[in-house]
């Protein structure tokens, strides 16, 4: 008699997580929290010439890139059409300033209250980011017959409306976080992405003439997403004992144990590519405030040099620009997490050492040669990643779909955590989860 066949394995891990009540509400709150973000994306700022705004986005392609991670809502000029970045640069500000900053380092080290004030700055600071971001967006607009009044009333409303737009989704995420699944902000981020993909599928099909090209086109993307997991997941262990103290029979003993540190090769995330897009974007940005199309001029030189969709061979200064700045900024920021985190020091501490290297200075040197070498595996893997939708178009020919590098990465990463919280959720109740 044959065994009965069970279902796979995603399929179930599915019904048992629909199963667990408070599982279920979390995962329904997540989505109505999603869905709730749609509507507001689509509510217009007042003013705007949608047909002129439309016209704009045909013919500056940065305007593309910037909308990656409002989820198309700026393309409308809705209330969300600068997302979550002013957010996102926020904490990357912040992120960078509390090694610099004495008083912020303090602050840092206070535990669950320093984390929390930490996490009240960043919040603090996004209302002027989102401010200023705003304006020189609406100036920018204004100036290109988009935006139909420049008067101070009508442009303060307009500023103050893209602000709450961009509080409100960042409070949406925190919702998510504290009560749904998953990291809000990346949730927030992934779900405009998403919300482009019927667009992405429909320049697919626009694209069924070079029907080969297509194929491999799809190929590529198959490949790229299945190195990201790769190396999203790849990490090295670096093995550790430690040497406690156990009480018994009125005698303290000595016990060794053992665990290692998972020291990730792709340990910076997506930041650095959002360190290398904002640097080689801004000289474009910039330039277009100053080009004049009906007189060419050397803003006009500089928007073409600084411009992703600029035809070969000038084309290749942007995306080789792109690839050394990957570089650079995934070794930048590694080297900045891997400060912050003093892995050394909390060894010590601990009473925990590597085996063959002594605790203290020669700790910190053979883990910072370690970190150095696994670095170039993950700064070479974003900085290929990055340049993935040049590569695919020049192999293909495919011109007409616009993938992003930075929305694949993020799209990956966040199904990958949220499966990861899922699991973690699963496990505790003895169930199986999404992940061997």
């Amino acid at each position: 008699m044959r065994p009965r066949q069970s279902k796979p394995r995603l399929l179930q891990a599915m019904i048992d997580a629909f199963s667990l009540p408070d599982l279920r509400r979390r995962i329904l709150f997540t989505l109505g929290i999603l869905v709730i973000f749609r509507f507001v994306a689509h509510v217009p700022l007042p003013g705007v010439d949608l047909d002129a705004l439309r016209d704009l986005f045909e013919r500056n392609a940065l305007l593309g890139m910037l909308d990656l991670f409002s989820g198309g809502a700026m393309r409308r000029l809705s209330v969300a059409a600068m997302g979550v970045y002013p957010y996102i640069t926020s904490s990357i500000i912040m992120m960078l300033l509390v090694p610099v900053i004495p008083r912020l380092q303090e602050i840092s080290r206070e535990g669950e209250g320093g984390r929390n004030k930490i996490n009240l700055i960043t919040h603090w600071l996004t209302v002027p980011l989102a401010g200023i971001q705003g304006y020189g967006e609406l100036v920018y607009l204004q100036r290109e017959g988009v935006v139909s009044s420049f008067a101070p009333l009508p442009m303060i409303a307009m500023v103050l409306s893209l602000i709450a737009g961009t509080i409100f989704l960042v409070w949406l995420g925190e919702l998510i976080t504290e009560i749904g699944i998953g990291n809000g902000i990346s949730i927030i981020i992934f779900g405009g992405i998403v919300a482009r993909l019927p667009e992405l599928v429909g320049q697919g099909f626009l694209a069924r003439e070079n029907f080969t090209g297509l194929v491999v086109y799809i190929l590529i993307v198959i490949a790229t997403v299945a190195v990201i997991i790769i190396f999203t997941e790849a990490h090295r262990r670096i093995p550790v004992q430690y040497a406690r103290s156990v009480f018994k029979g009125g005698r303290m003993y000595r016990q060794a144990g053992s665990t290692h540190i998972p020291l990730r090769v792709n340990s910076a995330g997506m930041i650095p590519l959002i360190f290398a897009m904002s640097i080689v974007l801004f000289p474009g940005i910039v330039a277009s405030y100053f080009s004049n199309p009906a007189e060419p001029n050397f803003a006009d030189s500089i928007m073409k040099l600084f411009n992703p969709n600029t035809e070969l061979p000038l084309g290749f200064f942007y995306w080789g620009l792109y690839f050394l700045m990957s570089v650079a900024f995934t070794f930048f920021y590694t080297s900045v997490i891997f400060q912050q985190q003093d892995l050394p020091g909390v060894l010590q501490k601990q009473g925990g050492f590597i085996p063959g290297i002594r605790p203290g200075k020669a700790t910190s040197q053979y883990l910072n040669g370690v970190i150095n070498r696994i670095t170039w595996g993950g700064a070479l893997f974003l900085a290929f990643v990055a340049v993935m939708p040049f590569l695919a178009k020049l192999i293909t020919g495919i011109q007409v779909i616009q993938l992003s590098s930075l929305g694949l990465l993020i799209m990956v990463g966040v199904i990958l955590d949220t499966m990861k919280q899922l699991e973690a959720q699963l496990v505790m109740r003895r169930y199986e989860g999404f992940i061997k």
